[in-house]
């Protein structure tokens, strides 16, 4: 016969010291929720007023750099493209001379030149695809650095466990550097590593208007990327073959 195991009772006068929910002030054998939602809140408004602008920035990094790679990839193809167009005109002029002692029929130009057009907005599609990519490759450029649990700053927070007030700000931290090791304070705060595009600009392209907006200009790079974007195709003027 099984035996069944018997919940010990509290003594006789004895008082529970668990204290109450601190929200709704209920006993804390009724095991409530809301202390754990609102910590939860209070992480999220905390993450949100110390990390906003962290996270800012990052995005303005990546856009910029973003944009700048899919302009150099777009400037790269329509110069292949315009080389390309300018050998078939020449092919089609010395055709014409050749065997007609005449510059070439209207037609040929007006055909050549809308072919360019349409190979040039094919090369600006592909280029604007190419984004999803690009942006992950910046994002995965990003770097977030913790503190080690061994660092001062950690195991002895600059808070006083008596009043519960802060004795410094987390950004008076950074910038003083005061109280924390190598790896404190500043390392906390996640930070763009601005690597090297794959191909960085050579001139700034002026072709086509859009207009995008531009970031300020960030510190210098951490650390070089260790990795590239993949290669541009091999050839892109099969119209022309």
């Amino acid at each position: 016969m099984g035996s069944r195991a018997l919940t010990a009772k509290a003594p006789k006068g004895y008082i529970s010291m668990d204290p109450n929910c601190a929200i709704c002030h209920a006993p804390a054998n009724l095991a409530c929720e809301c202390e754990a939602r609102g910590l939860e809140m209070a992480i999220r408004q905390a993450e949100d007023h110390m990390m906003r602008s962290v996270y800012n920035d990052i995005r303005a990094w990546v856009r910029g750099h973003a944009q700048d790679y899919v302009l150099e990839y777009f400037r790269l193809l329509t110069e292949r493209r315009k080389n390309a167009h300018t050998a078939h005109l020449e092919q089609i002029t010395a055709h014409a001379f050749y065997h007609y002692n005449a510059p070439p029929h209207p037609n040929q130009i007006a055909d050549a030149q809308a072919a360019l057009k349409r190979g040039i907005d094919e090369d600006w599609q592909a280029s604007v695809q190419r984004y999803p990519e690009v942006l992950e490759y910046f994002f995965g450029l990003a770097e977030l650095t913790l503190p080690g649990d061994d660092e001062p700053a950690v195991k002895d927070p600059p808070l006083s466990a008596l009043n519960g007030q802060r004795k410094a700000t987390r950004r008076g931290l950074e910038g003083s550097g005061s109280g924390s090791g190598s790896g404190s304070g500043s390392e906390r705060r996640a930070h763009a590593a601005l690597a090297p595009a794959p191909f960085p600009p050579q001139s700034t392209y002026s072709g086509r208007e859009t207009g995008l907006d531009r970031r300020a200009s960030l510190p210098s790079g951490r650390r070089p990327a260790t990795s590239r974007m993949p290669p541009q195709p091999a050839s892109y003027y099969g119209a022309y073959a």
